[in-house]
């Protein structure tokens, strides 16, 4: 299994790709029925997502897998998500694992290893990520164990500050002295990650900052100048032309757009297989020229 830094996936995977990252999100109901098989068993799962892989591999450089949804099917579904994740990694995709962990110190530090320490170092490597999705809100200490993989292992860390769902602003738009929460969030990302920087242009410690919110975007991402900064919201939730521009910044690989549903997808169950891949492809192209040239975005509907 490689050893690439997270910066360094991020800087070859964006110029070779652009920055759009696939969201893996499997649930039944939003896939042809042509995966099912009889019973209901979950062997459905599996052939999915070779099936997605095989359609975007060499095309995208950049996977985020939803942990909660493999979760969901149990240990049918994890034992998919562990052969997912290694068969994309050894394929060369950034894999982002999109599970928004964070405890007390020793719980965090349970995470770190089962998610960001390879098993040559004493991880099981059965969900090994290069990137995983932390939440910060118990107070940097919660963080520090994740921290140090990044500096051991050269992973990656996307922290939310001020994320996409509708009832974000509740506590994170409110102010705290003088001050929005997620903005002392961005200070917070900023400062742990210059210790994790290595003199490199892109910090490995990024941002989850919605593409529903080009205000608060653009305040944000001059505190993270540096900061990779992971950008959910693009398609069904109304991701803004605005938002994307505002989240851009001046290097290569500094701004990652999941699309999932949007991408994935589907309202006719019963399309057939060589027509979804043809709905993929199509949807693929015109995401990816959405988030090169944003002012296209009206396009997605």
């Amino acid at each position: 299994m490689r050893a690439e830094a997270w910066t360094d996936i991020v800087q070859a995977n964006a110029s070779s790709y652009g920055g759009i990252v696939v969201g893996i999100d499997p649930y039944l109901p939003d896939v042809p029925a042509a995966f099912e098989s009889e019973g209901g068993r979950l062997d459905w799962l599996p052939r999915y997502l070779d099936f997605v892989l095989d359609r975007t591999i060499g095309r995208v450089g950049f996977v985020k897998f939803q942990s909660a949804y493999f979760e969901a099917y149990g240990l049918a579904g994890l034992n998919a998500l562990s052969l997912a994740m290694k068969r994309a990694r050894s394929a060369g995709m950034g894999v982002i694992l999109d599970a928004k962990r964070g405890d007390i110190g020793s719980t965090a530090a349970a995470y770190g290893r089962a998610y960001l320490t390879p098993g040559t170092a004493g991880g099981s490597g059965d969900f090994e990520a290069d990137c995983l999705t932390v939440n910060p809100m118990m107070g940097p200490d919660t963080l520090e164990p994740f921290l140090d993989c990044v500096r051991r292992y050269g992973k990656g860390l996307f922290i939310l500050c001020r994320t996409s769902n509708p009832g974000a602003g509740w506590l994170q738009d409110r102010m705290t002295g003088n001050r929005f929460i997620s903005d002392r969030l961005a200070d917070l990302i900023a400062t742990v990650g210059k210790d994790c920087n290595q003199g490199a242009r892109l910090n490995p410690v990024g941002a989850v900052i919605g593409a529903t919110v080009p205000q608060e975007g653009k305040r944000l991402r001059s505190l993270l100048p540096n900061a990779i900064i992971l950008a959910p919201g693009l398609g069904p939730q109304g991701g803004d032309v605005t938002a994307l521009n505002a989240l851009r910044g001046s290097h290569p690989g500094d701004l990652l757009v999941p699309v999932s549903r949007g991408l994935l997808r589907v309202d006719d169950r019963s399309i057939a297989l060589d027509e979804y891949e043809q709905l993929i492809k199509e949807r693929l192209e015109l995401f990816k020229a959405v988030i090169a040239a944003p002012s296209k975005l009206s396009a997605t509907g």
